[in-house]
């Protein structure tokens, strides 16, 4: 199996739809469509700071890895967020996951991106199997308000 990862392209959508479908019922949430439809808009903007890496294998797309760049007050460099990575069930514990975190790796290193950052729920144990191989929790919990 070879897992190829590159860029999105406008002609993913049709298939990161219904992956990005998967993800939210994995964790059963709902987001209204015109955010979904906004996100996908952003990935292709070059005003925005979101992109997409996707995970191919055999010509398919079975995962994907959505980012936002920032600043930061405590780095001179941008920051990378991995803020969505999902992988589709049919691959999961084949290694597509990791060659996207190791994609990411080395494009935070290319671009002179000071850290690459991500959480997880704390009960997703496959995840957190594969997070924890490149670095364990530093400690911190994440309080989020919802306004």
């Amino acid at each position: 199996m070879t897992v190829t990862i590159r860029d999105a392209r406008p002609d993913d959508e049709r298939r990161w739809r219904k992956l990005w479908s998967d993800y939210l019922d994995f964790y059963a949430v709902g987001i209204a469509p015109d955010i979904t439809e906004m996100t996908w808009r952003r990935i292709f903007d070059p005003a925005s700071t979101i992109f997409m890496r996707v995970a191919e294998v055999d010509g398919e797309m079975m995962g994907f890895a959505l980012c936002i760049t920032h600043e930061g007050t405590w780095t001179r460099s941008l920051d990378c967020y991995l803020e969505d990575l999902f992988v589709d069930e049919a691959a999961r514990g084949k290694g597509v996951g990791r060659a996207l975190l190791d994609d990411l790796m080395a494009l935070s290193k290319a671009k002179g991106w000071g850290r690459l950052y991500w959480h997880t729920d704390e009960t997703n144990a496959t995840a957190r199997k594969l997070y924890d191989s490149y670095v364990k929790s530093d400690g911190h919990i994440r309080y989020r308000l919802t306004l």
